[in-house]
């Protein structure tokens, strides 16, 4: 696991090399690319929750057709 110096030194290297154009333009990008990742973790979260709404619908239904068929049998 890398300190906070090894971080700092690697960061300090990246505005050498690149430039301080090109590195906010590659952070943008960069923080771009995170918030899409939220989105879709958040939309996958969503269908999860709807699939077992409806699966719980489902055996709801058909928990009350068992017993409709049970009171129908003598």
């Amino acid at each position: 696991m890398p300190g906070w110096t090894q971080i700092l030194l690697v960061v300090i290297l990246a505005f050498l090399l690149f430039g301080r154009n090109k590195f906010s333009s590659f952070m943008g990008d960069f923080a771009k690319g995170i918030n899409i990742f939220k989105k879709e973790m958040k939309d996958v979260y969503e269908d999860e929750d709807k699939a077992a709404i409806e699966v719980d619908d489902d055996s709801k239904t058909i928990a009350h057709q068992a017993e409709q068929i049970q009171q129908k049998q003598p």
